[in-house]
This record gives C-alpha cells, structure tokens and sequence, in this order.
C-alpha cells in the first residue's frame, strides 16, 4: 500500500510546490492537504500565543492520524517553537518544513566558509528559520554566518498571481546577497523560482519541499511501518 503522507499548511501558496516536489521525487505517496488559512494571518498580527498555535497544529495532526497517515510533514517556516512543542506530544512521525534543507545547508557549508545564504518573502519567518539554522549548526559542532535577506514584495506579487514578478524580484535579491556555500529558500511558495537562481548562481541553491520529501521518503522506505518509532 502507499505511505499516505499528512501536509499541513498555514497558506494556501505551499500546497502546489509541495505536490510537485513529491510528483518528481516520491510519485507513489499519497498525500493529504490540511489548510488552516487563518494561522499565518494570526501570526502576521501577533494574535496568538505560542501555546495556542501548539494546540492548534496537534488538533491537523490528530486529524491526519485518524485518516491512516504516516507521518505529517509541516509547510508553514514561521511557526518553528509551535511545531517543536506539538512534535513532542505527536503520535505520529513528523517533519518541520525547513529540518532537512537545514542539514544539508549545513552539509555544503562544512570545510568552507561556513557562509549559508538565507532568502525568505515572509518577514515572521526570517528570524524564526536564522535561529533554527544556528542552534542546527551549534548542534553539528559549526560556526556559521547567516546572510539573510527578505522580499516582502515578491510575496505580494504571487498573492496577486503575478509569479513572473515573485521569480525576478528573487532572483535580483539573491544576485544582491553576495557569494555563498549554498542558498537556501526559506519557504515553500519561493520553490518556483529555483531554477531561475540556479541559472545565475554559481553556487548550490536548496529549497525545503525538494529537501524534505527526499527525507521523507527516505526515512519511510527504511523504516517500514511495523517496526517504525520515529525515525523521522
């Protein structure tokens, strides 16, 4: 039978990059969307109390395991302290949307410079994902330097429908950030655009759906369900 892999959204821009990174890289899954719209306009707006947002994303994962899924993977890069407590309590293995595009940032970055571009369109998610990379890298043993910038506006285009303008506005940011190891795109939604930044970049250029459904499938097909605790 397939994995049946639980994806769960703050916005609605993450669904299509997820689903074609699993087209390409994992065609056999099954997935499953849960939406929750009103997370990311509540973080936006400093609403909601870390607690809150936990309670909100164990209930979609509680759903997801009443449905027969596997494992849940996360979409949503702002919400990094939420998603640590809710895996705490979580019946099911699961994925924070950046944890494998982080190790393999990191990866690229050992034994050079040490300098790992982040590239983000939603500024809540800018320190929240600079800080996880750090305590990651402090955690491999890693001093490394974060060059970080984000584009607001090319998140207003791709609301608008306007992802030619998302993709350019990107790209001249990036050729903005300098020489890198590798640069990472902070969010799903920006996955688009990576095949125009590795055109013009001479370095690696790493997105988290592309990242984490190789982890994901990874992790699954070594560990069959039967004899799986958490190896995600």
């Amino acid at each position: 039978m397939n994995s049946r892999i639980a994806l769960i959204h703050a916005t609605p821009l993450a669904i299509a990059p997820i689903e074609e990174a699993f087209k390409r890289l994992w065609p056999t899954a099954t997935t499953m969307n849960l939406l929750d719209g009103s997370l990311s306009a509540d973080l936006a707006q400093g609403a909601v109390s870390t607690e809150a947002f936990t309670a909100r994303f164990l209930a979609l994962s509680r759903y997801a395991a009443s449905t027969g899924a596997e494992a849940v993977l996360f979409t949503c890069s702002a919400f990094g302290s939420a998603l640590d407590e809710a895996k705490k309590t979580m019946s099911l293995p699961s994925l924070k949307p950046n944890e494998a595009m982080f190790a393999e940032a990191l990866a690229h970055a050992r034994g050079k410079r040490g300098r790992i571009g982040l590239l983000t369109t939603f500024l809540p998610a800018t320190q929240a994902l600079e800080s996880e990379l750090r305590d990651d890298a402090g955690a491999a043993g890693m001093e490394v330097e974060v060059i970080k910038k984000c584009v607001p506006e090319a998140l207003d285009a791709l609301n608008r429908g306007d992802a030619d303008t998302h993709d350019r506005l990107l790209k001249q940011a990036a050729l903005e950030m300098g020489e890198m190891d590798v640069l990472m795109l902070g969010q799903f939604s920006m996955a688009r655009a990576s095949t125009l930044l590795r055109e013009c970049l001479s370095y690696p250029v790493l997105t988290s759906p592309d990242s984490a459904v190789s982890k994901l499938k990874s992790s699954i097909e070594s560990h069959p369900r039967h004899n799986r605790s958490n190896p995600i």
